[in-house]
């Protein structure tokens, strides 16, 4: 059975400016909306952020999420209600459980722009205590292979736990002609935040470019030039 793949180009993703931010938004975000594009499976957001230096995210509130953060260049500094706080740069795995509700804050704490991926995922439980986790990923993995970052099954060995037991984000950094195979699991999310990779039944997926694959994994991505992904694979879509 052929897996259904929609693949959404960059150019036409939502962006919203504000002083020393810039944000591009894979989904429905904030004043942006479509009614056609609010979620994927369990994932809700896939933001890409560009801060200045000195800019940054002032105290904001979230509530039943599970929010995972990957820095691409440069160091966030992150402050939450829980009492933790975290310097995250390129290779360090974060997750924020917003549980029954939390505030946090995130700003650019280097001298040169600070870009990261921020993603949300239901969690499998509501009202929970909120919890912070960051975990630093062996470079030399991430170059290896897809590497589970944050997952919500113990058996994948990710660098963080998620509330959400159906749900594993992984991240590779590819070499040209690299190859690597995609997770078996019936919703699959790719995120090309550098580079451009050839999709095995897709062609080229360039830098910002995403591609949701329903109904299985298995195709081979080959970077066409120096590429880092990042994968969410869901075996629900919370609605069962």
């Amino acid at each position: 059975m052929t897996t259904p793949v929609d693949v959404r180009r960059s150019a036409d993703r939502f962006v919203t400016r504000r002083p020393g931010v810039l944000s591009r938004h894979s989904f429905s975000f904030g004043s942006h909306y479509d009614s056609r594009n609010t979620s994927y499976a369990l994932l809700l957001a896939c933001n890409e952020e560009v801060v200045d230096a000195g800019a940054g995210f002032e105290p904001h509130p979230h509530r039943d999420v599970e929010v995972v953060t990957w820095v691409l260049e440069g160091a966030l500094q992150h402050e939450d209600s829980t009492g933790s706080s975290g310097l995250l740069t390129p290779g360090t795995a974060q997750r924020m459980s917003a549980g029954g509700g939390v505030v946090h804050a995130e700003r650019n704490a280097g001298a040169a722009p600070l870009r990261f991926v921020q993603t949300w995922v239901r969690p499998d439980g509501s009202s929970r205590t909120p919890s912070y986790e960051q975990q630093e990923v062996e470079s030399s993995a991430l170059s290896a292979s897809l590497v589970a970052v944050a997952s919500g099954r113990p058996s994948d060995g990710a660098a963080v736990r998620l509330g959400q037991r159906d749900a594993a984000f992984l991240v590779g950094r590819l070499g040209i002609g690299r190859s690597v195979l995609l997770p078996d699991a019936p919703w699959l999310h790719l995120f090309v935040a550098t580079g451009s990779v050839d999709l095995e039944a897709a062609g080229p997926v360039l830098a910002g470019d995403a591609v949701r694959l329903t109904g299985g994994g298995g195709q081979h991505l080959t970077a066409l030039a120096p590429a880092e992904v990042l994968v969410w694979a869901m075996r629900s879509d919370g609605t069962g």
